[in-house]
């Protein structure tokens, strides 16, 4: 039980994506055959879960356990986690707006963390190039929802263009 929840703390990218899926899946039946209905609930909840909840984890990590935090993605403790932790604050707030906001709002709430994922994604390469960290924080679950969220929150993005900039369909 001790190693499930220490995957599930570590791998928090994917644990709040799995939750976001789950929640969606049960809106989705409670509403069956709404027009836009799933995709409508796919992104909202993959906004509030792997956009707020989760950036607003890793401020928490970077933060207030930033020693920890270093140690997992391989690296040494560094002022800079602070930074990191504020910007991913700054995520989350966007991310929560973004659950209920219309789509300008959400294309924000996409795109921003977008391009820090894919940035640190590359960090984390040169690291495995340069210095051989395959440390779990560094190449494991976390490298790989660096590259693939994004996508998945972009998919949402383009598959709800043609709705209304009033959801409600959460």
């Amino acid at each position: 039980m001790a190693a499930f929840i220490g995957f599930v703390l570590s791998n928090f990218t994917l644990t709040f994506f799995v939750l976001g899926l789950i929640v969606a899946a049960v809106r989705i039946g409670m509403r069956p055959g709404v027009p836009g209905g799933a995709v409508e609930a796919l992104l909202a909840w993959f906004l509030f879960f792997s956009i707020g909840v989760s950036f607003f984890y890793n401020f928490v990590m970077h933060v207030f356990f930033g020693k920890m935090a270093a140690s997992f993605i391989g690296w040494a403790d560094s002022p800079f986690q602070a930074e990191v932790g504020y910007a991913s604050l700054g995520f989350a707030v966007v991310g929560f707006l973004a659950f209920a906001g219309g789509r300008g709002l959400r294309v924000a709430a996409i795109v921003g963390p977008t391009f820090f994922l894919w940035g640190a994604a590359i960090g984390h390469v040169l690291d495995m190039v340069r210095a051989h960290n395959f440390a779990p924080g560094n190449a494991g679950v976390i490298f790989w929802t660096d590259i693939l969220l994004p996508v998945f929150g972009l998919a949402l993005l383009w598959l709800s263009r043609s709705r209304s900039p009033d959801v409600g369909n959460r």
